[in-house]
């Protein structure tokens, strides 16, 4: 399917005017909205399937790797989660209208701030199906329009998911022109979509590195990246190391392809012969390869353990895979200055006994996400109560960490007086 850009503006111009609508929707109506979106994803869930499975297929026919492909493939039971994420939201409070706070000042004047909507959000994303309808619900409930733009490999299954939240708008009486897609695959349309300052209000950004950078620099309108996650777990010569054990295995292999998954493995060199093996072991049995530094390397081919030498670019690197690195490091001071190093920003964690070293990491690594005896696969909007998100912010403004509902807000000053003039 093609289009041109003129198109794209119509689309635009009306997703502008559906931004102006739903910031005067009642909250039932977008929970009404919600509640038939949630029921149409478990009644077309065979259609979606149908559609998802020709998209894999192709991918796979086109050499798209494992790790890749589980981000595309959808089941029954992850359409059950997306239904449930979407119930979740519709339970949130509406943020449009909050009060932040509210103050009288000396001269009588009543000085507050509101949330209001943001207004167009517009996303550019890969892979994952499941975007379509996070971004689209937490818009909503938000009172933003939105305007999508998935992946070609995705291409079957973004549209039967965008049909449906239209079924459910027209359903409920939200605004048909508030969510909008692009479903053209001309990658001049992002380019394009990056220019409509006078549109799209934020930017959200769903992928590989390569299209981060490039949303950041062509972009003409504020953006919040859904950044990369270059995630790290360091276990401290006081750690339980079957507590660790358990949490590095969980962090890594749950699941992969997620930009929360663990990509590095640090351990103090106290406890590195004991736990090394180990942990080798059980991560070698879920097929994970490992690529450590010389001393991890020594300990593992000392114990009959495969193990590969680290290259410089298996520091600081997202694997989305069965590849994990692996360093042994001097203490909490090295692991500290490893991660200050290499880290992204998303997502850290120590596994120690010692509440001092767990309140220095706490305090000292810079990320948007930083865990004490947890895994890192726990960062995600609907885990912390957030309903759902629209990415895991890696930055520091406007927003940082999962991208929820009052992420999706701005405010305005609100002043009331009785009658107080300036001297």
């Amino acid at each position: 399917m093609t289009m041109t850009a003129s198109e794209l503006e119509q689309k635009g111009a009306a997703a502008r005017a559906g931004a102006r609508a739903l910031a005067r929707l009642d909250t039932a109506t977008k929970n009404a909205w919600l509640h038939a979106v949630a029921r149409l994803l478990v009644d077309r869930q065979e259609d979606v399937l149908a559609a998802n499975r020709v998209d894999v297929a192709d991918g796979r026919a086109a050499g798209i790797s494992d790790a890749f492909l589980d981000r595309m493939i959808l089941t029954p039971e992850r359409i059950a989660g997306i239904a449930a994420d979407v119930r979740g939201v519709a339970a949130l409070a509406d943020p449009v209208g909050e009060v932040i706070e509210m103050r009288t000042a000396p001269n009588g004047l009543q000085i507050g701030r509101r949330r209001v909507p943001l207004g167009v959000i517009g996303t550019v994303y890969e892979s994952r199906p499941n975007v379509t309808v996070d971004m689209a619900v937490l818009s909503v409930k938000a009172g933003n329009a939105v305007i999508l733009r998935g992946g070609k490999e995705c291409r079957r299954s973004n549209l039967l998911l965008w049909a449906i939240l239209q079924e459910a708008a027209a359903e409920t009486g939200v605004p048909a022109g508030a969510i909008q897609m692009v479903e053209s695959q001309d990658r001049a349309l992002v380019g394009e979509m990056l220019k409509m300052r006078d549109v799209i209000d934020l930017m959200v950004p769903r992928g590989n590195a390569d299209l981060i950078r490039r949303v950041y620099a062509e972009a003409t309108m504020p953006v919040v990246a859904g950044g990369i996650g270059v995630c790290h777990t360091y276990v401290d010569a006081t750690a339980d190391l079957a507590m660790a054990e358990s949490i590095t295995v969980n962090a890594k292999t749950r699941r992969v392809s997620i930009c929360n998954a663990l990509d590095t493995l640090l351990v103090d060199r106290a406890v590195a012969p004991q736990f090394l093996p180990r942990v080798a072991q059980a991560l070698a049995a879920r097929n994970v390869e490992l690529r450590g530094d010389p001393e991890s390397v020594a300990i593992l081919r000392a114990a009959g353990l495969a193990v590969t030498g680290a290259a410089a670019g298996d520091w600081g690197k997202e694997f989305l895979d069965y590849i994990a690195a692996v360093a042994v490091v001097d203490g909490i001071d090295g692991a500290l200055a490893h991660i200050e190093r290499y880290g992204s920003g998303h997502s850290e964690a120590i596994i120690t006994a010692s509440y001092d070293r767990a309140q220095r990491f706490l305090n000292e690594v810079d990320a948007a996400a930083v865990y004490v005896n947890a895994s890192t696969q726990f960062t995600d909007g609907a885990q912390f109560g957030l309903g759902a998100e629209v990415g895991i912010s890696t930055q520091k403004m406007h927003a940082r960490g999962p991208l929820g509902l009052r992420e999706l807000t701005s405010y305005k000053w609100i002043i009331m007086g009785n009658g107080q003039i300036r001297p």
